[in-house]
């Protein structure tokens, strides 16, 4: 893999409050040492990070900004120089600045990684595509959760992380792991 000088690192929805209710069992329990050897490295480099933050406008979500589970998990706090975007929809583009700082940053190509594999993630990566940005998604580096399906049947979180990832890298993205990215840059 061969990234351009002109990419940048999105963690998107890194929050504690995925460890409350309703959010259940999930999958990908190396997600976060993934993300914090993603994170490490990026910042060594100095190479362009925004992180990406759901602020829910529910006041009974654990994602709401008056609710603890807003804040960012340990380790995924950002440095003081670093943007942290608000959004309050799933994909990190709609109804914020996320793609004019992107263009003024030159960038071309995005990394994204985190919480959940099938909605916010998934949802950025593909309006990123729709932008014209090089976008890739790290597969280790992100989890999502069981769902119930119209039959009140559980689909596992692998199975739905499997299938989204699938989808992405059919149309949307180039799907990787951290190692191969760790690598390139």
């Amino acid at each position: 893999m061969k990234l351009s000088p002109n990419t940048a690192l999105i963690p998107i929805d890194v929050q504690r409050g995925f460890d409350y209710p309703p959010w259940g069992r999930r999958d990908n329990p190396s997600m976060e040492r993934n993300g914090q050897r993603l994170l490490a490295a990026w910042r060594q480099r100095g190479l362009p990070l925004i992180h990406v933050r759901h602020d829910s406008v529910h006041t009974g979500s654990p994602l709401h900004p008056s609710h603890p589970g807003n804040a960012l998990r340990e380790g995924f706090e950002p440095l003081p120089s670093e943007a942290v975007i608000g959004k309050s929809v799933n994909a990190a583009f709609i109804g914020t600045d996320l793609d004019l700082r992107l263009r003024r940053l030159g960038v071309d190509c995005v990394i994204l990684f985190g919480i959940s594999t099938d909605m916010c993630v998934s949802t950025t990566a593909r309006v990123a595509s729709n932008l014209g940005y090089r976008t890739v998604v790290v597969g280790d580096a992100c989890c999502c959760f069981d769902l119930t399906d119209a039959d009140g049947a559980i689909i596992p979180a692998e199975t739905i992380a499997r299938a989204h990832l699938a989808t992405l890298r059919a149309e949307f993205a180039e799907v990787i792991d951290t190692d191969i990215l760790l690598a390139a840059i």
